[in-house]
């Protein structure tokens, strides 16, 4: 085992000498809460008690037994109420709200690429003016808004909606931009343009641009576009929003990874000059026990310094400054830069377990090998930007190995995203004391994290089975939706302090507006922030 840990940066170093002496047991987090002094826990702990009226889990935690999905699964939910929703023709993978001058909130969600059965194809415009009967205005039907797959984002700075052509998980080089500044009913173009060919005014780079994930800067001068297919992140600048341009591109093969290793999402400082970018890794199909060899380790983030980009320096350029890689996960979807308790840490989610997608014969291959079957989100210290460390892990019961034959048996015969995590939001990026995560057929789970050593659980949605496939929804169009089953909720999440909502979008549920329970969100220390995450 040392002779392949020299090779590794410290973080993956730590982890696999951890898994090697305990596997999973909680490793490397340290007790400062002095109303818990036991040890960390291996899952997030969960919610204490539930409001009344409420339906909570009847088995364990994140888990819809397969008995209750034979008979018509109805739901459960501890803390969070649904007070609106407006399904439509469902969703895909991606969603933003935004509130207008006049005080007016809409939502926008990806939608999944037309097919005869779609009524209504692209991003719907939601009127949330009655929170208990949102309504759908329009759609927006340009290149990019047909299905921007992961790509849609609302900057408040900037007042805009933007989106990449992630069609089918790869459209193009379309990059549209809508205004937001007047009514938020009726978003006004301003571009629709391909980047990266040069006539966008920008560079050119080996491969034309393929859209799929993106995100924009806070302060809403760059966007950049995770690249699956050419394995690259792009950085668009749009300080002209009727003109985006291509300004750099970082090909992922730089850090000299497995064959396969690829990009996805990504986000970026409040000041611009840091982009934390994950690194997508296909984890092998059956895993052997643990340490795997140092050199098909390939899933987890890069820190890369932008400041050459954020200042728009000529041939401006991605500049490594380290990288943190784990073998428990797989697909790595996202990050959020966070500060809590005056501390910099870094939100890491995955999509897929630790021996791929989490589908039957994945989720058995992990637990033969001592890891977890299924993706999480992750909390990392970041004070030292050089050398990333594990805070916590957002396990939940169904990702514990001594229940993976309880929990396998209730994904018999789906091929892809099951149990697991997707994308995650925090309630404010700058003074970040809870995250809520789309849990697949988990559902909607929001965790206290002001102890970021030790987050618990506070409440969960999981909404019931839709009647009837969606045609928007790519829960529908993968082949995986089943009569009776748990939905995808799988997209991002917006926060509304004053009303102590949570709004956000499940693929065949369509848009949904949850209600805390009082006294559950927000804490006495939470305080409210436009910067979308």
């Amino acid at each position: 085992m040392a002779e392949h840990l020299h090779r590794l940066n410290p973080l993956a170093a730590a982890a696999l000498s951890c898994m090697a002496s305990a596997a999973l047991v909680g490793c490397g987090s340290g007790d400062d809460d002095p109303e818990d002094p036991g040890p960390v826990p291996l899952t997030v702990p969960k919610v204490a008690s539930c409001a009344s009226g409420d339906k909570p889990e009847t088995a364990l935690q994140g888990q819809v037994p397969a008995a209750l999905r034979a008979a018509g699964f109805g739901g459960f939910n501890c803390n969070l109420t649904l007070v609106g929703q407006h399904q439509g023709e469902g969703g895909n993978w991606s969603s933003a709200t935004f509130t207008d001058g006049a005080g007016r909130t809409c939502a926008y969600y990806a939608t999944a690429v037309p097919n005869a059965n779609r009524q209504n194809p692209g991003v719907p415009v939601i009127d949330m003016s009655n929170r208990s009967a949102p309504m759908r205005i329009a759609s927006l039907t340009t290149p990019a808004m047909t299905d921007p797959w992961e790509s849609l984002r609302v900057n408040d700075r900037r007042q805009i909606l933007i989106a990449d052509n992630g069609q089918n998980g790869g459209g193009g080089p379309e990059v549209d931009v809508y205004d937001l500044s007047g009514d938020c009913r009726t978003p006004q173009l301003l571009a629709s343009l391909a980047v990266g060919s040069g006539a966008d005014g920008g560079i050119v780079p080996p491969q034309s641009v393929i859209g799929h994930e993106g995100n924009i800067a806070p302060d809403g001068l760059t966007y950049y576009i995770g690249d699956i297919r050419r394995g690259a992140y792009h950085a668009v600048d749009v300080t002209n929003t009727t003109k985006p341009k291509l300004i750099a591109t970082y090909n992922i093969a730089n850090l000299g990874l497995a064959t396969g290793t690829t990009v996805h999402g990504l986000s970026t400082s409040n000041d611009g000059n840091r982009t934390y970018a994950v690194v997508l890794g296909r984890a092998v199909s059956a895993p052997g026990p643990a340490p795997m060899p140092a050199n098909s380790i390939n899933n987890g983030f890069a820190i890369f310094d932008t400041s050459d980009i954020q200042a728009r320096k000529p041939n401006a350029a991605f500049k490594l400054i380290s990288t943190a890689l784990f073998q428990d996960g797989s697909f790595a979807q996202h990050t959020i830069p966070v500060t809590i308790n005056g501390k910099q840490y870094l939100v890491m989610v995955d999509e897929g377990g630790s021996a791929g997608l989490a589908n039957e014969a994945a989720a058995r291959a992990a637990c033969t090998a001592g890891l977890a079957p299924f993706p999480m989100a992750r909390i990392y210290d970041i004070s030292d930007e050089k050398s990333p460390k594990v805070a916590s892990k957002l396990m939940l019961e169904t990702h514990d190995l001594k229940n993976c034959d309880q929990v396998i048996p209730d994904i018999t015969g789906l091929s892809i995203f099951t149990y697991g995590s997707h994308y995650c939001s925090v309630d404010n990026r700058d003074n970040a004391t809870a995250l809520a995560c789309g849990y697949f057929n988990s559902g909607i789970r929001v965790f206290d994290i002001r102890n970021p050593e030790r987050p618990k659980e506070i409440a969960y949605y999981n909404p019931k089975s839709a009647t009837t496939s969606m045609a928007g929804s790519s829960h529908a169009v993968f082949g995986q939706w089943r009569a009776g089953g748990p939905d995808w909720c799988a997209s991002r999440l917006d926060w509304d302090f004053q009303r102590k909502q949570l709004i956000t979008m499940c693929q065949d549920n369509g848009l949904v507006i949850l209600q805390f329970a009082p006294s559950t969100w927000p804490f006495t220390q939470s305080t409210p922030s436009r910067n979308q995450t």
